[in-house]
């Protein structure tokens, strides 16, 4: 029988320990734990229920607070439309909307969402004809396709806050979603031609 004290020293046991045992792990860590063990355990423990709005349904994440969107999205919810790039906020693959507004799912807390509506490419549209989705296929924009998402919720983003930018406004607002194949003068004319259906 593992005794309390043999528990708390064993990270790879303590998580095949009954509810009913973390309490008095958890005193006993506070004592005897080496500190960044102790730190990782307490962190364990302390993991909250994170409820989400995603594309106008309701999800529970068990998660960490500092977690990125981006692992929920993908591990937790099967939501995979949205890509992992560089996980530095830098390349724009991963962009999905809250409220509205673009955002770099790798490294956005699921913390800070707190009551906000997330919309992620899965549900800009329920049969994919949203104007922008419409004229990605018209023009055929994508060549590998990995960065469209982002770069479509980019464009979705401009037109919530503005639904008829100028060229001007939509070189401004794409220019940081990087596009590896090199597609930019396709996705330009994209996001021009969805700029006449919005």
């Amino acid at each position: 029988m593992l005794n309390t004290a043999e528990a708390a020293e064993s990270p790879i046991l303590l998580y095949r320990l009954p509810q009913e045992f973390t309490g008095c792990i958890q005193n006993y860590a506070r004592e005897k734990f080496l500190p960044n063990f102790k730190t990782a355990f307490l962190k364990y423990i302390l993991m909250a229920i994170f409820s989400l709005n995603i594309n106008k349904k309701q999800y529970k994440a068990d998660v960490d607070a500092d977690t990125p969107l981006l692992w929920i999205l993908r591990d937790h919810l099967g939501l995979v439309g949205t890509k992992f790039g560089c996980g530095i906020a830098e390349c724009g693959a991963c962009t999905v909307l809250l409220d509205g507004k673009a955002i770099r799912a790798c490294v956005y807390p699921v913390s800070k969402i707190k009551s906000g509506a997330i919309t992620t490419i899965e549900g800009l549209s329920e049969k994919g004809d949203h104007p922008l989705q419409v004229a990605w296929d018209e023009v055929d924009v994508a060549q590998c396709g990995y960065c469209q998402a982002g770069q479509i919720m980019t464009a979705a983003a401009l037109f919530n806050s503005n639904p008829k930018p100028t060229d001007e406004e939509i070189d401004e607002a794409m220019h940081e979603n990087i596009c590896r194949c090199g597609a930019y003068h396709r996705i330009r004319e994209a996001v021009k031609s969805a700029r006449t259906k919005i």
